[in-house]
């Protein structure tokens, strides 16, 4: 009984220290920038496989964490040079229920590889105004080297 009680005491000192990890995180991520991320690898429309984060932007990367991962390491990385946002599209099934109030989808590739985005109408003009940036010392504004818009 009393290893019983020991280990449900463990268990519980666990999830108040996962808790407060992700809590301080977040909270950094917040305080340095960070800006709420839904992504997914899948384009089909039935509403699955999203993921919930935030995103730091860091000279020509796009750093994707997940909101509930106490690991300090990012999820996904995504390079300006690489980056191309396509066409929005309407929420469709579950994802009015699933996704933060205000998200617009943005269907994009990250080289060759076809990704969603959701996030608000204030985070994708963050988004367009970091991909069309050019970094101080290029000179250039080729969308090839630089990112940019570019159509999918």
């Amino acid at each position: 009984m009393v290893s019983a009680e020991i280990a449900g005491v463990a268990l519980l000192l666990v999830l108040v220290a996962s808790i407060i990890a992700i809590a301080f995180r977040r909270s950094m991520l917040t305080k340095s920038g960070g800006v709420d991320f839904c992504w997914r690898k899948s384009t089909a429309s039935d509403g699955s496989g999203w993921i919930f984060g935030q995103g730091r932007y860091r000279e020509g990367e796009l750093t994707l964490y997940r909101s509930f991962s106490p690991l300090p390491v990012a999820s996904k990385v995504l390079r300006r040079d690489r980056l191309a946002l396509g066409e929005r599209r309407p929420l469709a099934g579950t994802e009015p229920d699933l996704l933060p109030f205000g998200s617009v989808v943005v269907r994009c590739t990250d080289g060759r590889t076809p990704m969603e985005l959701a996030l608000s109408e204030e985070a994708i003009t963050g988004l367009r105004s970091w991909l069309e940036s050019v970094p101080p010392a290029t000179g250039s504004i080729s969308g090839r080297q630089h990112g940019g818009l570019r159509e999918v």
